[in-house]
């Protein structure tokens, strides 16, 4: 139960963060820019002090910020088009949303004035047996530079993904979204949500600019929030690590890089007013800005399965083996830029 979650925060010269036990989420952050501004680009889901949330999922009640996925996304029953198929690798606990540790309270490690460690233990039964993560400000700027450890438990191959999600205003195209090189983009192939999706599915392009929609027009998914009420998804694959979103009206920009050889995709995750059932009501704008290496949040079964994806070249699984530590480094940082 959310009453369980311990939170520990940490200031620096350039901002102020906070991290809570469950899921292991960083947010809110608030950064200091140059010229004395404040800005806090991560999201927090409004329905943190409802009581009601005791009835959502764990990823659910406290959802903010961003956190690691491992796995990325769960498998559930669906139908796929031809081409995508669930004949992978699967286990027990393979249907938890975004994997065990989005679910639990992670144990707090070495906290002091100048990081913040936890770790997450996962059932004797899962191919992975521990997550460790970092969460370091640079002292020298407005950035944070976090580290994620996972320790297998036995020879296996996972999606896994990060899930930073950034808060939007209500103004639809007050934030442009600004890729570093990729190579295509891929919709979902299928209803991220049933009666609010958006793009046409199972299709490719090679520009975020210019998505075709479900009713034939061309939309530039660049430019968020978006005008539509939907809940979507656009994987971009073959992306250089790197990522800035240009907060317009505020006059800002908040920049995410990582290492591309560990997640070659980014999934953006349009949450713009579309799913009506509580907790989300109608009233939901956040957009996700997740490097993966998953076949969108498919799960463990497709994602190590044949699809289209995988079939381009691009990975959408990591092969683990036990004794053998994986490590992945990333950055959260801000900066002045113009407004409009």
């Amino acid at each position: 139960m959310s009453v369980q979650t311990t939170r520990r925060a940490l200031a620096w010269a350039h901002g102020c963060l906070s991290v809570q036990s469950s899921g292991g989420m960083l947010g809110p952050v608030l950064f200091l820019l140059p010229d004395g501004r404040q800005v806090s680009p991560l999201h927090v889901a409004p329905w943190g002090n409802d009581p009601g949330r005791e009835t959502l999922p764990a990823i659910l009640r406290e959802l903010r910020g961003e956190w690691p996925c491992v796995p990325f996304g769960s498998d559930a029953d669906r139908s796929l088009p031809d081409g995508w198929s669930a004949t992978g690798e699967s286990f027990e606990g393979a249907g938890v949303p975004h994997g065990h540790s989005s679910n639990v309270y992670w144990a707090w490690g070495a906290c002091d004035d100048r990081q913040i460690t936890m770790e997450c233990r996962y059932p004797e039964n899962h191919p992975i047996r521990l997550l460790r993560r970092r969460i370091l400000p640079d002292p020298q700027a407005a950035a944070i530079d976090l580290t994620l450890e996972i320790e297998p438990r036995r020879s296996c191959r996972l999606p896994i993904g990060l899930h930073p999600t950034f808060r939007l205003s209500t103004r639809p195209g007050s934030v442009a979204i600004e890729p570093g090189a990729y190579d295509r983009v891929w919709s979902f192939p299928g209803d991220v949500e049933p009666g609010a999706a958006l793009f046409a599915p199972d299709r490719q392009w090679p520009s975020l600019r210019k998505v075709e929609a479900r009713d034939g027009l061309t939309i530039d998914a660049s430019q968020v929030p978006l005008v539509e009420e939907t809940e979507d998804l656009l994987q971009l694959s073959g992306i250089d690590g790197t990522l800035a979103l240009h907060y317009r009206d505020e006059g800002f920009r908040a920049r995410l890089s990582w290492q591309k050889e560990h997640f070659p995709s980014l999934l953006l995750w349009y949450s713009n007013r579309g799913r009506k059932a509580y907790p989300w009501n109608g009233r939901h704008v956040a957009l996700g800005v997740e490097p993966i290496a998953s076949a969108f949040d498919l799960g463990p079964a497709v994602s190590t399965g044949d699809n289209p994806i995988a079939a381009s070249g691009v990975a959408t699984a990591i092969a683990f083996e036990p004794g053998q530590t994986f490590t992945t480094r990333y950055r959260l940082s801000v900066e002045a830029a113009p407004i409009g």
